[in-house]
């Protein structure tokens, strides 16, 4: 890390923790597909923005001993240091996960092969020169509609060879020779993309025979370890970005399934070590399971100030004032709009505005909790059906939340 780049800079610390939360989300996303894809490149991206990660701490930090002028300040700017050194846990745990794949810690390399075939994957393409996509903006191009893959960041150099990172590029991000993509998206529309940008045919890793009977299981534990990481870890920005107590209690919901879910895929584990010829081929996924927890632990002590009930200090109360989009907990109720209902049938995304993330399944009033009660639907679909008592958690506008909270039947909005 060059010293020059953590040179004291005015920045807001509301675009500090933005940044942070989007780049520790996405550290979240690249190290688990390093491992679901046994990909060396998409672990050396992971270490990559660790190194970003790094110097965002230190700028934040800077920032908060410039804003803090007298007691009171410190004690106000305490709860957000606590952000930020919680960021620094999530992020060499993504790195200690992008080192199962580069150090070879001990992985069965049938795991790629194991994936569901609905999963999507996650490859790493670079514009090449003569590339149909050079200087071209997303939204000209229009790849997701057209080819189902996104563009979910973008690694760039700048004329005096100084890196940076596009984490949340739009439509009117203009793609450039030399830039490094990462694409998400089913393998045949991955497979055009990359060759469209890169100029080369892509070449997925060959296939081997798992060498344990029921490794899809193991394969599904990690995609549900890290969709609820990345959950945790959004939620949990979310509560002290839009200091809502509703959002981080929801975090400490999390944290104590991701713990089972933990405990559950150890044990997984030490079952399977007994039927495989070598048991030391296992050793990184008893990793995955730690980094695991210490990502949503990590995760609960972003919102910690705010479950306290501490009040956040001035520029962050105005950061929160300023944003654009909220995140609110809202719960379904009794003959409302969403009740037994889909996401899709009643096009809660176009009608309100919102982005339903999570569901956390409830128990009906006046009854007993049923067999999935307080199970999470993750990244929930428009097939997703809504049931009344369910805890729905949703990103968008304010005046999109006040929609949303209409048709769900909840008039607490917990968006601070």
């Amino acid at each position: 890390m060059d010293p020059a780049d953590v040179e004291y800079e005015p920045v807001s610390v509301k675009e500090v923790l933005s940044e942070m939360k989007d780049t520790a989300e996405l550290l979240i996303d690249l190290s688990y597909s390093a491992v679901l894809n046994g990909s060396d490149d998409i672990a050396r991206e992971v270490l990559a923005l660790e190194e970003r990660m790094d110097i965002l701490q230190l700028q934040g930090r800077m920032s908060l001993l410039m804003a803090a002028r007298n007691p009171e300040d410190a004690e106000q700017l305490a709860p957000v240091l606590g952000v930020i050194g919680a960021a620094e846990k999530i992020s060499n745990a993504a790195g200690d996960i992008a080192k199962v794949v580069l150090e070879d810690i001990g992985l069965p390399d049938a795991i790629r092969t194991a994936l569901p075939e609905a999963a999507e994957m996650l490859v790493r393409a670079t514009v090449a020169a003569d590339s149909p996509y050079d200087g071209r903006t997303l939204g000209d191009i229009n790849m997701e509609t057209e080819t189902g893959v996104r563009v979910i960041a973008i690694r760039r150099r700048s004329a005096t060879g100084k890196r940076r990172w596009i984490t949340n590029p739009d439509r009117e991000t203009q793609l450039r020779e030399n830039d490094v993509l990462l694409l998400r998206g089913a393998q045949e529309g991955v497979a055009a993309v990359y060759e469209t940008v890169s100029g080369v045919p892509y070449e997925p890793p060959a296939a081997a025979d798992p060498p344990i009977e029921d490794l899809e299981r193991a394969v599904d534990s990690i995609i549900l370890m890290k969709d609820m990481s990345e959950l945790a870890v959004d939620l949990a920005y979310g509560a002290i970005l839009f200091d809502s107590e509703g959002v981080a209690e929801e975090v400490d919901e999390l944290e104590a399934e991701v713990d089972a879910l933990k405990s559950r895929f150890e044990a997984w584990v030490l079952r399977a070590a007994s039927r495989v010829e070598d048991p030391v081929q296992l050793r990184g996924l008893v990793h995955l399971a730690s980094a695991t927890e210490v990502i949503s632990d990590a995760a609960l002590e972003i919102s910690e100030g705010v479950l306290r009930g501490l009040n956040a200090h001035p520029v962050v109360a105005v950061a929160v004032e300023e944003s654009d989009e909220v995140i609110v907990r809202l719960t379904v109720a009794e003959g409302s709009t969403l009740a037994n209902a889909t996401l899709g049938d009643k096009r809660v995304k176009t009608e309100t505005g919102m982005r339903v993330i999570a569901v956390r399944r409830g128990r009906p009033a006046g009854g007993d909790a049923p067999s999935d009660a307080d199970e999470w639907v993750i990244q929930p679909g428009p097939e997703t059906e809504l049931r009344p008592g369910d805890v729905v958690i949703a990103k968008g506008t304010r005046a999109g939340a006040e929609r949303l909270g209409e048709a769900t039947g909840d008039p607490q909005l917990y968006d601070g």
